[in-house]
C-alpha cells in the first residue's frame, strides 16, 4: 500500500514490516530504560511548574507517551509533558481550573486529529524560524521566573502570574531566603552541568535528584519536598474520568484549546524534524499529528496534562540506540513500573532540586546562538523575533506566536524558514 501524505500510517507498522528481531528488541529496551530515567524527574518537574501535582506529569508520560510512540509517524519520537507548555498550561489551570485544562486538552486533541486527517500537518513546519526562536526564549524567561521561589526557598503569601509583578513580589520576599533550599538548588544545577561535561552518558538529572534527596534527608525539615507540599505520590494509575462538557464550557475553552493545538503541532513536528536530521529517516507529519491528538484525548482521561513530542528525550532515544517506536512504548512501561515500585521514595525529592532541573531546562530551551544571530542577520528577522519574544513575555504565548507569524508574512516569504535542526529542548 502506498504511504500517502494524507493517510494514517503509524511507523510501528513500517518498523515491523522492515524486519524486527532480537537485536532490535535488545537495543529498544536499553534505549527505553535510558529515556525513562531521564523522563522520571523531568516529568514531575514540568508538572509542578505547570501548577499541577507531580504525579500528573508521570501520568502524561505513561499514557500519552505510549500512544505517541504506538500510533505516531516517527520511529523515534518520545511523547510526554514539555517545558514549552508550562506557561500555557499554568495559565489555563489558574483561570479555568484543572477540569478546564482536561477538557481544553481533549478539545486540542480533536483539533490536531482534524488537521492531520485533512493533510494540513506538513504546513506547520513552515512556522517562521524567528517566531520559533522568539517564543521559546520568551517561555524560558517566564518559566525561569516561576522557579525563583523554590530555587531560593522564599515564602510568599501570593505569587502574581504576570512577570513584572512576580519579580516585584519575589524581591519583597527576599528576606525569607532559605539557605538550605538555595544550596540544594545550586548544587543540583552544578552537578547536572559537571556530569554533562565529564560523563555525558550518565543520567545527570536523576543523579542530581538522588543526591539532593539524600542531602535533604540528612537535615530533616531543612527543605520542602514533594511529600510536604503535595503529599504522597500515588502508586497506581487513576481510573478514567471524563471532564464536564457543556456548550458554554466548550465555547469558554475554545481559545485555550486552539492555543494548545497550535503549540502542540509546532513542538511535535519540530521534534520529529530533529529526529529526522539525527537518524536520516523521514517522519509522516499528518500521522504524527493524528497520534498526538489521540494521546491528548487519552491523557486527561487518566489525569494527565498536555502531551507533545519532546526534543531532548527524542534525541536521547536516538543516541541511546533506539531502533523503532517500541522504545518509546517501553519507556512508558518502565515509567509505570517506577511509579508502582518507587512511589513512596519520590516524596523525598526536594522541590528546590526540581526547580534546579527546570532552570537547566530553561537554559537549554532558549536557542541563545540563534537568537543573537537573528538579531544581527536582517532587520526583518530581528523585528519578527523581538515582536514574538516581547509579546510572549508581557502579553501571552498565543499573541506572541500569531503576531510573529503575521508580521513575518507581511515582511516577506523569506522569513518562513524551517527551524534549526539541533535545537534540543526538553
Amino acid at each position: 500500500m502506498p504511504h500517502l501524505q494524507t493517510g494514517f500510517h503509524p511507523k510501528v507498522l513500517t518498523a515491523w514490516r522492515d524486519g524486527y528481531g532480537r537485536n532490535e528488541l535488545r537495543a529498544d529496551i536499553v534505549a527505553a530504560l535510558t529515556v525513562a530515567i531521564v523522563a522520571l524527574p523531568l516529568s514531575m518537574a514540568i508538572a509542578i511548574g505547570s501548577h499541577v501535582t507531580p504525579e500528573r506529569g508521570l501520568y502524561t508520560s505513561i499514557i500519552g507517551g505510549f500512544l505517541v510512540s504506538a500510533l505516531g509517524g516517527s520511529r523515534f519520537q518520545i511523547g510526554g509533558p514539555a517545558g514549552a507548555f508550562i506557561v500555557l498550561v499554568a495559565s489555563i489551570v489558574d483561570t479555568k481550573g484543572l477540569d478546564g485544562l482536561f477538557l481544553a486538552t481533549m478539545m486540542a486533541g480533536v483539533i490536531m486529529i482534524a488537521v492531520g486527517a485533512s493533510g494540513l500537518g506538513r504546513f506547520i513546519r513552515y512556522v517562521p524560524h524567528a517566531v520559533t526562536v522568539g517564543f521559546t526564549a520568551g517561555i524560558a524567561i517566564i518559566i525561569s521566573a516561576g522557579q525563583l521561589k523554590d530555587l531560593f526557598g522564599l515564602t510568599l503569601t501570593a505569587e502574581p502570574s504576570a512577570l513584572l509583578p512576580k519579580l516585584a513580589a519575589l524581591w519583597t520576599a527576599a528576606g525569607t531566603l532559605h539557605p538550605m533550599a538555595l544550596a540544594i538548588a545550586a548544587g543540583s544545577i552544578a552537578l547536572i552541568a559537571v556530569l554533562k561535561k565529564l560523563r555525558p552518558t550518565w543520567p545527570g538529572l536523576l543523579i542530581a535528584v538522588v543526591v539532593a534527596s539524600l542531602a535533604a534527608l540528612l537535615v530533616p525539615g531543612a527543605a520542602e519536598t514533594i511529600a510536604t507540599r503535595f503529599h504522597a505520590i500515588p502508586s497506581v494509575l487513576p481510573m478514567p474520568h471524563m471532564p464536564e462538557v457543556s456548550g458554554a464550557r466548550f465555547m469558554e475553552l475554545l481559545p485555550s484549546a486552539l492555543s494548545l493545538a497550535l503549540l502542540g503541532g509546532i513542538e511535535s513536528l519540530l521534534s520529529a524534524m530533529v529526529a529526522d536530521s539525527m537518524s536520516g529517516r523521514l517522519h509522516r507529519s499528518n500521522t504524527e499529528l493524528i497520534a498526538q491528538g489521540l494521546a491528548n484525548i487519552a491523557s486527561p482521561l487518566f489525569g494527565g496534562i498536555v502531551v507533545t513530542g519532546t526534543i531532548a528525550r527524542t534525541a536521547t532515544n536516538i543516541k541511546a540506540g533506539g531502533k523503532s517506536p517500541l522504545s518509546g512504548m517501553l519507556h512508558a512501561v518502565f515509567l509505570l513500573l517506577f511509579m508502582l515500585v518507587a512511589a513512596p521514595l519520590l516524596g523525598f525529592i526536594p522541590l528546590a532540586a526540581l526547580a534546579g532541573i527546570l532552570a537547566v531546562v530553561c537554559w537549554n530551551m532558549a536557542d541563545k546562538v540563534g537568537f543573537w544571530h537573528l538579531l544581527r542577520e536582517r532587520k526583518a528577522s530581528a523585528l519578527v523575533l523581538l515582536a514574538t519574544f516581547l509579546l510572549t513575555i508581557f502579553v501571552d504565548l498565543t499573541t506572541g506566536i500569531l503576531a510573529g507569524v503575521v508580521l513575518a508574512f507581511v515582511l516577506g516569504p523569506r522569513e518562513f524558514l524551517q527551524a534549526p535542526k539541533h535545537h534540543h529542548q526538553p
